[in-house]
């Protein structure tokens, strides 16, 4: 790496851990000043108050590094270039290739660093954030879902009238049986009890039906206990879920849903889909920042830097929007994720072509 290379590549990183900085500042007054009501309702102590943010202050850089590296490199090479620093350095033989290079290198490094902690360390941080805004920030979950149906495994099935997570217990329980399509046995009850102790389901005033070649045979009896591919968590709050799941853990939820044939399946693609495609969100961005702000313009730094905002702006609204016709199950998760990507991966390079040459 040459001196000039250092040079942009210190510059680049300091001011990205300074946008970063002040992002965090900004961020974490502002959602105080709204939690604080809670906090004094609920006589929240300091120090739960600390471990929170100790918590969340991870999450919301993870959240926001593709915008500040976006934002950090406006600003630096706006600086460059109105202090006439980018004409000696083209004028020494160098492309734009060269003043594009430092960034891309930081933006490697931010990218690797940003991946390894969505995948890996941020999700047991966010167990303790979600933890605690459960207990303290939102209102009592009551699971209100009716008539639910659960796919066991390939050849069971169970449907659900209604269940109270506070009690642990579901009414009006079917569990069917299959064999290459065929139906074997059918168990109904009235209730199933969740024992905590045995962790195991108790079934009260129950009634199976097997069908064999010789006809239907049914028993019936007031209780018993088996355990089954459920358990009371599949009924609590899914809030904020997959955000505290491992990347590992998180591949692993996705195949016990899918074997559930569970409907909400799309948002933890999403999830995950997400956590590869922010790296290359802060490639991408880089670049197109280092594009936007090389040419000296005669509005000067705070110019450029409200482009920066405004096209951070329009690249967070498209996310949404994607996003939003992925969760409503009208848009592939992986087009949705990655589409904001392709689009303005797309205008970098057509940028670049006109700008750059």
């Amino acid at each position: 790496m040459s001196i000039l290379d250092k040079y942009i590549f210190r510059k680049f990183l300091t001011t990205f851990l300074f946008v970063v900085a002040i992002m965090i500042v900004v961020v974490v007054v502002i959602d105080f000043t709204e939690k604080n009501d809670k906090f004094i309702k609920n006589n929240v102590s300091y120090i739960d108050i600390l471990n929170y943010y100790y918590s969340f202050i991870p999450y919301i850089i993870s959240l926001v590094t593709p915008i500040t590296a976006f934002i950090a490199t406006v600003y630096v090479t706006s600086q460059l270039a109105n202090r006439t620093e980018i004409i000696p350095i083209l004028s020494s033989g160098n492309s734009y290739l060269s003043i594009i290079k430092p960034f891309f290198y930081g933006s490697i490094i931010i990218a690797i660093i940003s991946f390894s902690l969505n995948a890996f360390i941020i999700p047991y941080l966010n167990k303790e954030r979600i933890s605690f805004e459960l207990m303290y920030i939102k209102s009592p979950f009551y699971f209100s879902d009716k008539n639910i149906h659960f796919k066991i495994d390939d050849q069971t099935y169970l449907y659900l009238e209604r269940y109270d997570n506070n009690m642990d217990i579901g009414y009006n329980i079917t569990i069917e049986n299959f064999n290459s399509l065929k139906l074997e046995n059918k168990l109904f009850a009235k209730q199933i009890i969740w024992d905590n102790k045995s962790k195991k389901w108790r079934f009260k005033s129950w009634e199976k039906r097997i069908l064999n070649n010789d006809g239907e045979v049914i028993i019936d009896g007031v209780d018993f206990d088996t355990t089954l591919l459920i358990s009371p968590s599949d009924f609590d709050n899914k809030y904020g879920l997959s955000e505290t799941l491992t990347l590992n853990e998180l591949n692993e939820f996705i195949q016990l849903q899918k074997l559930r044939g569970s409907d909400d399946i799309k948002l933890y693609y999403i999830e995950k889909y997400i956590r590869y495609a922010q790296p290359f969100t802060v490639l991408i961005l880089v670049v197109l920042g280092v594009i936007i702000a090389v040419k000296k313009t005669r509005q000067g730094t705070g110019y450029l830097i409200a482009i920066g905002f405004s096209i951070a702006f329009l690249f967070i609204t498209f996310f949404v929007m994607t996003r939003a016709f992925a969760e409503n199950g009208g848009l592939n998760p992986m087009i949705a994720v990655w589409a904001p990507n392709l689009l303005f991966g797309l205008i970098t390079y057509y940028l670049y072509k006109v700008v750059m040459n």
